[in-house]
């Protein structure tokens, strides 16, 4: 290593100073610019939080719903056996009412008239016909909430006859 002189040093020193002020600095962020982008990535996560928050009380919302409703598949099913044999027409307007209500919280009864479905249908019984995969009898109705599967419809269906 070369020992230089305090004088010679101060020269260097000053000659090369043009040359460092002309090449373009990092600027450290200050104060401001750090609380700032400190403050949009908070905002940024709170309103994730709040997204989330309100997609999982969806849910639960949901969630009770079906559980309510699912429970109350078999008081409607005892319904409409008590309608089949009794014309009553006080049972006949509660039967209507829950069953106005429960299609007001999203509840649809699954058709039966298409033809056999195995997300929709479960298969109890089968008779031989020439068309296969066809209903013939729906034997338990089955309900939809929205787009979930609350109970599949119980039916009997056409199987291939066999020769």
């Amino acid at each position: 290593m070369v020992k230089t002189k305090p004088q010679e040093e101060n020269i260097i020193l000053e000659e090369n100073k043009e040359i460092l002020e002309e090449l373009p600095q990092k600027e450290e962020p200050n104060k401001e610019q750090e609380l700032t982008i400190s403050l949009q990535r908070l905002q940024a996560e709170f309103e994730n939080f709040r997204r989330r928050t309100e997609k999982e009380k969806a849910e639960t919302i949901s969630n009770a719903n079906q559980n309510i409703i699912s429970e109350l598949l078999p008081t409607l099913d005892n319904f409409e056996l008590s309608l089949k044999h009794n014309a009553d027409p006080g049972v006949k307007m509660i039967y209507e009412e829950i069953l106005r209500t429960l299609k007001s919280q999203g509840l649809k009864k699954i058709d039966t008239s298409i033809p056999f479905d195995p997300k929709f249908h479960e298969a109890i019984l089968q008779e031989k016909s020439k068309k296969p995969g066809i209903i013939l009898e729906e034997l338990q109705k089955g309900y939809l909430l929205g787009d979930k599967l609350l109970r599949a419809s119980k039916v009997k269906i056409s199987k291939k006859q066999e020769k």
